[in-house]
């Protein structure tokens, strides 16, 4: 009977074995393992989907753990994301929310689906602060011109 080199995940600890396995496979030779790591890079992956914790997190809350994951710095997504350092700032303490083209980015960087980082989530904004539970947008609103109904 034939031995399995790989098989379904079924622990963390065989995830992490797979995952630094996977890790030495492509430092070497990519052409010549290309199937063993196709095959790691699907078990993995069905693992993650299995076993992530994204839905748990709003997007910054995300964007925070997969800095951390990665160790990534602020200065980091600066140039991964091309924008300023205020801006990240902004983004990261919940004052600014994601443009679609960041959301690309992210998810293009970490590997993540764009859905991870395009839910709903409060910002805290001086402006609009007297607005009790209001979801925030990234625009300004005309107050004194808007239309009551």
């Amino acid at each position: 009977m034939n031995y399995l080199k790989y098989t379904i995940i079924k622990t963390g600890k065989q995830y992490n074995e797979y995952c630094n396995a996977l890790e030495e496979l492509l430092v070497q030779d990519k052409n010549a393992l290309s199937d063993e790591i196709e095959l790691l890079t699907l078990l993995i992956e069905k693992w993650d989907a299995e076993h992530n914790s994204f839905d748990d997190l709003n997007p910054v809350e995300l964007i925070k753990a997969l800095m951390e994951e990665n160790k990534l710095k602020p200065k980091d997504l600066i140039e991964i994301l091309d924008l300023s350092k205020g801006t990240v700032s902004k983004i990261l303490n919940y004052h600014k929310g994601l443009s679609k083209e960041t959301i690309r980015k992210l998810s293009n960087y970490f590997n993540v689906s764009q859905e991870a980082f395009n839910r709903p989530y409060k910002l805290v904004n001086e402006m609009n602060r007297h607005f009790r539970n209001a979801s925030l947008m990234n625009t300004k609103k005309d107050l004194e011109n808007a239309v009551v109904v």
